[in-house]
This record gives structure tokens, C-alpha cells and sequence, in this order.
């Protein structure tokens, strides 16, 4: 079913997706969306085909999908939502570009708007974007429910994604003579490559940009990256601004461990409250490594600021105040910055209110934040937490598995002890960072902390199981973008990489289907 767009969805652009924890990593990157639907709607204005506004190409359909697709005796079903564009489409034959969601709603910019969608235009392709479920308006009103939770899985995920194959490609007529090519960033890229790996007949070719396809459950690295990036001269980091940084936390942690005024702190950050209790001073701890850890992972991407940015605030000594200022200082000046940027009055330290608004099942909070439904796939599938136990980490030593992972049982009942086993399945099912997957494209930036868990390199020289494409001074899903003229040089030849591949698939998938018709 197709229903017309409305101006109503000019939210927000989901292009990156969520796949963290933290209260303010994920509002950075509530910013980071804002501000690529603003580049969007610049990027639109004015733009037309044949006439026609492009925003007037674009219809919105739902699609009935079994909730269990693997238990043929459970009728149930949900609503999953998903966007067409077809002002480039050269019918019949033009290829099918899709675009899949992940732990977000999707938007009709994401037919409108990215490197995905000007390459459409270049190859006449059908543009779609398919929603995630449980994510956005594909849910039913008791989804949030724990008990329905059990239904939201990557692997149910891509069964979907099956199923919609198959309703496009009833509902536009389309036959082997068109190529689907998947795109997707971050947890929706790695559903992109893992599409391509398990369905390898419906879809020929798939971009998967800073796609975690390794689950990890204690994700150390993720914060070990972090430093790393901060030190690179290349985009303005040094060794000093981790030094700085490294002494900034160890004073706040000395303070909150007993050794220091706690409410003098609290009044320096400017906190909603006194974190007295234990759980709140761990809150306050992550969410000030938060501000770093959205810095790095949106660099140059006018979310916050860039690494340079708040190097240079770290070490500067240019203005005899911020001589006296100090590590501690800088933070807490950090710390403003950031509440300044997001008009935030102050910085919310409750944990309780942290679990409270996780437990919070109403379809409201589900579509706007989607915290709940993200949590729950790292309790039962993937992981991912950015723990900070290793030497190596820039921040502190209270950010440690134990306390990420507390979260599982108490909102879920799902035991911390069956973690492991859950993350070892999921790699088992995918193949982890070893996928024995054709035709994926792997991009990765070098500042980007979740390279870690994607394919950063081909087996051998000129092997084609797997191709990737490494920026090494961009950060996580830089080249989903349309391009910028302020964009680095690395990341213009690696958004020309990418589309060689594409065409050169095109090409590939049109040779075989003229080698057919031959036989």
C-alpha cells in the first residue's frame, strides 16, 4: 500500500544511526541528524525533475509483516513503514537502490538526500528506504512490552527485508533485469552486508559504511580509538590533548571517589543534582566522556565541535586565564560548551531516571528516542559496550562492563551471565569481522572508533570476497553524506570509489543476465 508523503516527516535525516548507550552520546547524535536534514533541505532547494519539486516523487507505503516469520502458526503481524522515490527510475529495466534503517525512524529524506541517492540519479535506480522494526512508526502499540520484545531481532530484521523484496517487486513488476544494491551506515550497515550474505539472490550488491558486523561484548576499543584519534596531528589532535584529558577525568574520578567536594563539583558541571549516590557519580563519569566520545565519532561534522576544536581548548595557553585554568578547568569549561550548544539548563546525572525512562513502554518514547529497543538488542545480540577498563582508555576506570551490562536483567530479565554466549551466536551467525560475503563494500574512516568491528582490510591483494574502502582522516559515516566542497580530499576519492564499485557491479549483474539470455 502507498500513501502520499506529507511535509509532516521534514523532521529529521537518519543517516547515522545509534549505536551506543550513553544520555548525552545519543543527544549528539539526535544533533548530528538535524543538521544533515539542514544540508538537505539546502541541497534540495530549488532542485526539480521534469518540473516537478523532487519532494513530490516521493510516497510512503506500509507493508504487513509477520511478526515471526520463522513460526508459521503465529499470524500476528506489524506495520512496517517504508519511502519510494521514483523521479530517477528508468523503467523498466533501472536498478533498485535501497536504503535500509536501523535502530531509528526512517525519513523521505532518505530517498531524497545522500551519496546513495546521487548515484541513483547518475544509474536511473528505483530508490527505496525500508524501516527497521520495532523502530519508528513500525510497531504496534505493545511492542515496547518485554515480552513482545522477543520479536525484535537483526535476524527477523532481514527476514523482513526479504519479504519487502518481494512486495516491491510484485508491486512495480520487477523482474531479474532489475539490480538491487543495498546501502546502509553503522548498525543498518552491517544488516546491508549481512542482507547481501544471506539473501545473495535477491540483492547483488551492498555498501556497508562503519558497519559493526562483529559483536563484541566488552567493546574497550571502542574508547582506546577515541585516544588514539585525539592524539592524530592530522586533524588536530596531539598527545598532550590525551594528556590533558587523561588528568581532567582522574581529578573528577579522585573528587567523586571520596577525596574532593562533591557538591562543588557537581555545581562546577553544572549537574541537575549532587551525584552522591555511587550509580549517579557513573552516570555523570559516562556522560562527560560522552561529550569526547560524540567529538571524535562526529568529527568535522558540526555536531559539537571537532577534535581540533576541543584540542585546542584542552591545551591552549594563549589567554593567561586558561594557563590558571587547568585539566579540571578545561573540562568543566568543555562541559558548558556543550550545555550551552544543546540549551540544556543542566546536566542530568540521574541514573534512576535513566532506567526509568528505559522502562518506559509507551509508543511515544518508543519513536522519539528508541533507547529501550537499541538496549535490548545489545543485551541479546550484539553488545557493543564502551567500557573504559583498559589502561589505554582516556577517560575513567568507572565505566566498566559490570555497570554497562546491570542494565540487561533489570530492564529485560535477561542475565548478565548469558551475555556472552548471545554475542558468540551472533558472530557464529554472521561470520564476525571474517564474513564470507561477495560484492560487499566495507568503508571505514581511520578516526571512526567502530572500525574496529567492520572489515577494514581484504583477504589478499585483489581478492574480491571482500572490498574495502578505508578514509583514514574521516569519522563514522562521513561518505553517506552528498558531498561538500569543505569535505577533506580522502573523503571526494573514497565517495569516487565507492561509485566505481557500484557501477562496476551494474555492469557485472548486466553481463550475466546477457550471458543467460545467450545460453
Amino acid at each position: 500500500m502507498l500513501l502520499p508523503s506529507s511535509s509532516r516527516h521534514l523532521i529529521l535525516l537518519l543517516l547515522l544511526n545509534y549505536v551506543d548507550a550513553g544520555r548525552v552520546l545519543w543527544k549528539i547524535k539526535e544533533r548530528a541528524r538535524d543538521l544533515q536534514l539542514q544540508d538537505a533541505r539546502r541541497h534540495l532547494l530549488g532542485r526539480t525533475v521534469g518540473g516537478h519539486q523532487l519532494l513530490r516523487h516521493v510516497r510512503e507505503g506500509r507493508i504487513h509483516q509477520p511478526l515471526d516469520h520463522f513460526n508459521r502458526r503465529d499470524a500476528a503481524t506489524f506495520p512496517q513503514r517504508f519511502f519510494v522515490n521514483e523521479a530517477y527510475w528508468q523503467r523498466p529495466d533501472g536498478p533498485v537502490f535501497l536504503f535500509i534503517g536501523g535502530e531509528g525512524p526512517i525519513f523521505q529524506f532518505d530517498v531524497l538526500a545522500g551519496h546513495h541517492v546521487d548515484m541513483a540519479e547518475q544509474h536511473g535506480a528505483l530508490l527505496l528506504a525500508v524501516e527497521h522494526r520495532f523502530y519508528g512508526d513500525s510497531i504496534n502499540p505493545d511492542g515496547l512490552k518485554t515480552e513482545n520484545l522477543a520479536d525484535l531481532s537483526s535476524q527477523q530484521a532481514l527476514a523482513d527485508l526479504a519479504a519487502f523484496h518481494q512486495h516491491i517487486s510484485q508491486t512495480f513488476s520487477l523482474s531479474h533485469g532489475n539490480t538491487w544494491i543495498s546501502f546502509g551506515g553503522s548498525y543498518s550497515g552491517a544488516l546491508s552486508a549481512w542482507f547481501r550474505g544471506k539473501f545473495p539472490h535477491l540483492v547483488f550488491g551492498a555498501v556497508a559504511s562503519s558497519a559493526p558486523v562483529k559483536a563484541k561484548l566488552d567493546f574497550s576499543a571502542y574508547n582506546n580509538i577515541v585516544g588514539l584519534s585525539l592524539t592524530n596531528g592530522a586533524v588536530g589532535g596531539s598527545e598532550k590533548c590525551v594528556a590533558v584529558l587523561r588528568e581532567a577525568f582522574a581529578a573528577v574520578e579522585r573528587t567523586l571517589m571520596g577525596a574532593g567536594n562533591v557538591s562543588q563539583l557537581a555545581l562546577d558541571f553544572g549537574c541537575c543534582q549532587i551525584p552522591e549516590d555511587p550509580d549517579d557519580k557513573i552516570e555523570l563519569m559516562e556522560n562527560l566522556a560522552g561529550i569526547v566520545m560524540g567529538t571524535v565519532q562526529y568529527n568535522e561534522e558540526g555536531v559539537l565541535m571537532s577534535i581540533g576544536e576541543l584540542c585546542g581548548l584542552m591545551t591552549n595557553r594563549s589567554e593567561a586565564r586558561a594557563a590558571e585554568m587547568g585539566a579540571y578547568g578545561r573540562l568543566v569549561q568543555l562541559a558548558q560548551i556543550y550545555r550551552s550548544t544543546f540549551e540544556e539548563p543542566c546536566l542530568d546525572v540521574s541514573h534512576e531516571k535513566t532506567v526509568k525512562d528505559l522502562m518506559d513502554t509507551s509508543l511515544h518514547s518508543g519513536r522519539r528516542a528508541a533507547a529501550r529497543q537499541w538496549t535490548y538488542q545489545t543485551c541479546t545480540e550484539f553488545g557493543f559496550y564502551q567500557t573504559c577498563e583498559d589502561a589505554t582508555c582516556p577517560f575513567s576506570g568507572m565505566l566498566t562492563l559490570q555497570t554497562d551490562t546491570r542494565l540487561c536483567p533489570t530492564l529485560f530479565g535477561v542475565s548478565q551471565h548469558a551475555l556472552p554466549a548471545r554475542v558468540a551466536f551472533t558472530n557464529a551467525y554472521y561470520g564476525g569481522d571474517d564474513p564470507p560475503t561477495h560484492r560487499v563494500l566495507y568503508v571505514n574512516g581511520g578516526i571512526d572508533p567502530w572500525q574496529e568491528l567492520s572489515v577494514v582490510r581484504g583477504r589478499t591483494e585483489g581478492d574480491e570476497e571482500a572490498q574495502t574502502v578505508f578514509i583514514k582522516d574521516t569519522a563514522h559515516c562521513a561518505d553517506m553524506t552528498t558531498g561538500r566542497a569543505t569535505d577533506r580530499c580522502t573523503l571526494r576519492k573514497a565517495r569516487e570509489e565507492i561509485e566505481n564499485h557500484v557501477t562496476r557491479w551494474l555492469k557485472a549483474a548486466a553481463q550475466q543476465r546477457m550471458g543467460k539470455r545467450q545460453q
